[in-house]
Order: C-alpha cells, then sequence, then structure tokens
C-alpha cells in the first residue's frame, strides 16, 4: 500500500525526480560530476538509478587462471561422463540453485548473491582474456585502458592516508598483463601493493635503522628530484604521477590508523579462524579491514585456478590436505559475505567473485580442463545487488550461454555504476585524445 506521501506526490518533482534522488545527484556531483554527467547516467540507467551508487566501496576475488563453471557454480550432473565433474551437487539457500559439493559455507551464503551464469567472450589467452574483464575493453596495442580499480581510484580521488585501489598481494595477474594497472591515466592510480604476505604488509615500516625524520628527508629530496624531472620533460605526466605515487606511500606510512587496518594481528583470534589460514582466506580479511577503513576497492589475487591436468585431484585437496583451492575458497567467501552483513558494511561494499574465463566441458587427456572463454561465472553480493537469483543459464553442456550472455564490457559497466561511476564519462589521454571510460556494455538489470 502506498504511503500518504506516495500518494499525494509530495517529495516528487515535476520531472520525476524525488527530493531523495535530488540528493543522490548532488552525492555523486560531489564525486567529481557535473550535473549533466549525473542526469545523462540516471537516463541511461532506466528507472534503477534508485540501486546505482550505493556500494561505497568493492572488494574483487580474483581467481587467476580461470576457474572451471562445471566444477563449481555451474554443474552439469546430467550430462555425459566425459563432461560432467566427478564432485557431487548440493542445494543451497535458494531453492532450485546447486552448487559442487565442495562449496557448502557458500551454498548457505546464496541468499546474499546474484550468480552470474552466463558470462562469455572471445579471447582465450590468459592476458588478454583478463584485460578484458578487468577493464572492459578489448585489448589493443593502440591504447591501454586503465582497470576498473584504477578507474574508481581517479573518480574518488585520495583520502587522508588509506590508498583508494589496494591489490593483495599485487596486482600482477593474467600473466602480468597489466590488467588490472592504470592505463593510460597516471602512475598514481596504479594499486598499492600489498606484497606476497598479507599478514605482514610491506612498506609501512621504516627501514631497520630509518627514522621518521629521516623518511621525512627522503621525501623531500624525492620531491626535488620530481620537480627537476618535470622541469626537463616540459610536463607533469610520469613524474607528476610519481609525486602523488610517493605521496600516498608516504601518508600511509605515517598513518597509524591507517597503518593498523593492515595489521591483521589486531583482529580476534576467533575472526581470524573464521576465515582459515589460508592465502585467499588472509586476503580477504585484510580486504575487510581496508573497505572498513576507507579503501575503495581491493582486489584479492588468488592464483593456481589454471587446471590443465588432475582438476579433480587440485580443486578439493591439491597435493596435501587442506591445500585445495574449493575448501580454502569457500571458506574465505562465506566468512566474508556473513562478516560484511554482521558489520552493516554488505550494502555498502559490493563483493564480486570471478576469473578470466571458464574451462572446456569436455575433460582433456590429462584429467583437467582447458581454456575456454564462452562459458564462464561471476558471482555478486552487496552494493545494491539483489541476492538470491541466478541470472543467465548455459546448454546442457556448458558449451555456451542460452539466456541473457553477459560480456565483460556489460559486467564493468554494471560494476563501475553500482559504484557511482558513470562509465560513459569521457577522460583525456596524455597525448591528447579524448576517450569514454567505456565504449561500450549495458547496465545488467536484472542483478537490481
Amino acid at each position: 500500500m502506498k504511503s500518504e506521501t506516495e500518494r499525494s506526490g509530495i517529495g516528487r518533482r515535476c520531472d520525476g525526480v524525488s527530493r531523495r534522488d535530488f540528493l543522490h545527484l548532488g552525492m555523486l556531483t560531489a564525486f567529481g560530476w557535473s550535473l549533466a554527467d549525473s542526469l545523462r547516467w540516471r537516463a541511461m540507467a532506466g528507472g534503477v538509478e534508485g540501486r546505482l551508487g550505493r556500494a561505497r566501496s568493492c572488494i574483487l576475488i580474483w581467481l587467476d587462471g580461470g576457474p572451471s563453471h562445471l566444477d563449481t557454480f555451474d554443474p552439469k550432473p546430467e550430462a555425459p561422463r566425459e563432461v560432467r565433474s566427478q564432485f557431487g551437487v548440493i542445494g543451497t539457500s535458494v531453492p532450485g540453485v546447486r552448487l559442487c559439493e565442495h562449496l557448502p559455507r557458500t551454498a548457505a551464503a546464496m541468499r546474499d548473491v546474484a550468480l552470474i551464469r552466463s558470462l562469455t567472450h572471445e579471447l582465450g589467452n590468459h592476458d588478454t582474456g583478463t584485460r578484458f574483464l578487468l577493464t572492459g575493453h578489448r585489448p589493443t596495442p593502440s591504447l591501454t585502458h586503465p582497470s576498473l580499480g584504477s578507474v574508481v581510484a581517479r573518480v574518488r580521488g585520495f583520502g587522508e592516508a588509506m590508498p583508494p585501489y589496494v591489490a593483495i598481494p599485487g596486482d600482477a595477474v593474467g600473466g602480468n598483463s597489466g590488467g588490472a594497472g592504470p592505463g593510460y591515466l597516471p602512475a598514481a592510480y596504479s594499486a598499492f601493493n600489498v606484497g606476497p604476505d598479507p599478514a605482514r604488509v610491506r612498506d609501512l615500516h621504516p627501514p631497520e635503522g630509518v627514522s621518521f625524520a629521516r623518511s621525512d628527508r627522503r621525501r623531500d629530496l624525492l620531491r626535488e628530484m620530481d620537480g627537476f624531472s618535470r622541469r626537463v620533460e616540459g610536463g607533469d605526466g610520469v613524474a607528476g604521477g610519481r609525486d602523488a605515487f610517493y605521496e600516498q606511500a608516504y601518508r600511509l606510512l605515517a598513518s597509524g590508523e591507517a597503518k593498523a587496518a593492515f595489521d591483521l594481528a589486531k583482529e580476534r583470534p576467533g575472526t581470524r579462524e573464521r576465515y582459515g589460514p589460508s592465502r585467499v582466506g588472509t586476503g580477504c580479511l585484510l580486504a575487510r579491514r581496508l573497505v572498513e577503513s576507507g579503501a575503495s576497492f581491493v582486489t584479492v589475487v588468488d592464483t593456481g585456478w589454471d587446471m590443465h591436468e588432475q582438476i579433480f585431484r587440485e580443486l578439493p585437496d591439491s597435493r596435501f590436505p587442506g591445500s585445495g583451492k574449493l575448501p580454502n575458497l569457500d571458506r574465505a567467501y562465506a566468512a566474508l559475505l556473513s562478516d560484511l552483513r554482521e558489520r552493516g558494511l554488505l550494502e555498502s561494499t559490493l563483493v564480486i567473485l570471478m576469473g578470466e574465463f571458464g574451462r572446456t566441458p569436455k575433460l582433456n587427456a590429462a584429467a583437467g580442463r582447458d581454456h575456454w572463454p564462452r562459458a564462464g561465472f561471476a558471482a555478486l553480493a552487496g552494493g545494491g545487488v539483489r541476492g538470491g537469483q541466478v541470472v543467465g543459464a548455459t546448454d546442457a553442456y556448458g558449451e555456451s550461454p542460452v539466456d541473457a550472455p553477459v560480456g565483460p564490457p556489460d559486467l564493468a559497466w554494471t560494476v563501475l555504476s553500482l559504484l557511482g561511476v558513470d562509465p560513459g564519462r569521457e577522460w583525456t589521454t596524455p597525448s591528447g585524445r579524448p576517450v569514454r571510460i567505456l565504449d561500450e556494455g549495458r547496465f545488467i538489470r536484472e542483478l537490481v
């Protein structure tokens, strides 16, 4: 039943924009948009603008190497033996949705998850597939586009200390494709790389024997060097990017509050146990701490998903008990979603789980699966996404989408929109070329 206000039309302008919408546009303008940008973005959203811009932060869990959709989130138990997984399937908290038996915690959390089973593209190499997914652009030698994390960092800008874009352990994904990098944007919008051990973040303390006063002197020297570089180069492109990057690193080094966010020793033992001791578990816990402290985009990279051999051994147990990809991911992913919800952060934090492509429906001679970009998955939760649903479907063998295909530009367009970034916004490259953040794609309306 409509409220008295809704029936009377009080609070809604004659152009159909309510006071809440108007205030929302004002918030977007504070992020650096013009009013025209905001109105154009609202029009393109096609009636779902109330769900856009809710996400203040994004955590991307990147399954580097390409996870098998058939053995995880899109099982085909009725398929022929040479196609179907050896793993059983289990029901989830969403009626009719089944997952691999090695994802029981995730199955229980599916009420919060919107599962895209129709992610598709044509680029079957790790480097090109990764760049396509992480930028929304087909790779081209003429221009390197920025990653979604760098785009968000550029729009949101730098806070007092916390870097806007952080990569755990680093941004070398897809065979170090550069897909997670800043592209044509200044180097300042690169990810802050945590380092190989998320439990002990590098560069947060001066080297032994180096005081903060000495660090101050080093910073001043770097400033002088960059100033000289700009005068010699006749501009402020690369040198300016370096200068901003150094400032970001120094602010983090000097801020006790920001440093504390990176310190997992400050987390309760019970919470650490909940996520598990694996690399992906530690990374997801650190990501939660960082978005809680103001980071805008955090990528957690979990390597080892390129399973051309013995996939049914590697996924559950690997070479020794407790090292399997699926149990560790299941524990970490479910813990992250429930932890964010309990802290009141899930609605403002978009969580994405995906890799660069799926894997072949038919097993190869080595009992593995090869690259298969034609079909894959992406799981989204929080940040305005309506959980408890499946978007799209593949055929009986998991070879191709048969319903609601989603391409990388569509996914990128949707992610940026949920984060309050206009994908059609125009920027200028260092050479003076005008380019849009995304030149193709659509908002995936089913997600909201």
